[in-house]
């Protein structure tokens, strides 16, 4: 089995668990995902099967979309629901200024990684420090939000509740912001719910359970199972004959006419997808080599 498959994460797993799962599902040791979802968090988890595993690079790259649950009010040590509470204040910001302020996020910004996460600084991941009770100083990151639209505010006494869908670039930390927003009202928060909408070309609205994906009676989890290069669509695509495929698959390059340097897919004269490659060399004579290798019968 070699493909994609657009898993619903459901809240109390890991990342891990899932690719276990369907590891087991599949009968394969090859298989894993392209982007974590934290264990209180759901949604869309691709997870890459058999020789799929050689495009979560491309997989990862993805911007994704979120709807996030924002308290105001209440700041914890972790940015999200799980954490200590660090402080807490009355909300006195009206609508319109709690509006104002996640918009003001939109576009370029930066962010510093939370204590609590997988990042390594000096060979430590960062929430191994932060149980010890460590903080140490992070680099800030740039991240894009491409839109913020929010979708209810309420108040719970001096508390309030925000829904909003966040569509971003890659590496950005939902719970950060939700911490930063808070910062600016003046009253703390952190983010108390969210669910995974996009992730590149995967939706939450095509994605499957692990139930329904388990369920040999209605021929899963072959039915789910995505083309690995239906993903990369955003490529252009060249194919080769027998000859150059041989070629490529032994390192060489080969020359290429009408095509632009950059990323490409490539297939065989017999259909078959074979590889991810790679335009280099001059517009007047490029090669292409390449980049990643699937590889399929026969080759």
């Amino acid at each position: 089995m070699d493909g994609i498959l657009n898993i619903n994460k459901p809240i109390g797993i890991t990342s891990f668990d899932v690719v276990s799962r369907v590891r087991k599902i599949c009968n394969t040791k090859k298989a894993g995902h392209a982007g974590t979802l934290d264990p209180d968090a759901s949604g869309v988890l691709p997870v890459c099967v058999g020789k799929a595993t050689k495009v979560i690079e491309f997989l990862m790259d993805k911007n994704k979309t979120y709807r996030v649950g924002l308290l105001l009010g209440t700041a914890t040590d972790t940015q999200d629901a799980s954490g200590k509470v660090i402080y807490e204040n009355p909300v006195n910001a009206t609508n319109e200024e709690i509006i104002n302020v996640i918009k003001s996020f939109l576009g370029e910004t930066e962010q510093i990684p939370p204590m609590y996460s997988a990042i390594k600084v000096n060979g430590k991941k960062l929430y191994e420090l932060a149980r010890k009770g460590l903080e140490i100083e992070r680099k800030p990151r740039k991240v894009t939000f491409f839109s913020l639209d929010i979708l209810s505010i309420e108040k719970k006494g001096d508390k309030t509740e925000v829904i909003f869908d966040a569509d971003c670039s890659k590496g950005t930390y939902i719970r950060t912001l939700c911490h930063d927003i808070g910062e600016k009202l003046g009253c703390g928060g952190h983010m108390m719910s969210l669910i995974r909408l996009r992730s590149g070309p995967f939706s939450i609205e095509e994605s499957f359970s692990l139930e329904e994906i388990g369920d040999r009676e209605s021929n899963m989890p072959e039915k789910a199972l995505i083309p690995m290069d239906r993903v990369l669509g955003d490529f252009p695509f060249v194919k080769v004959n027998y000859k150059d495929a041989k070629k490529l698959k032994n390192g060489l390059s080969i020359p290429i006419t009408d095509q632009t340097a950059g990323l490409v897919r490539v297939y065989h004269e017999n259909g078959a997808f074979i590889a991810v490659g790679k335009i280099i060399g001059s517009d007047a004579r490029p090669e292409l080599r390449t980049y990643k290798w699937i590889g399929c019968d026969g080759i």
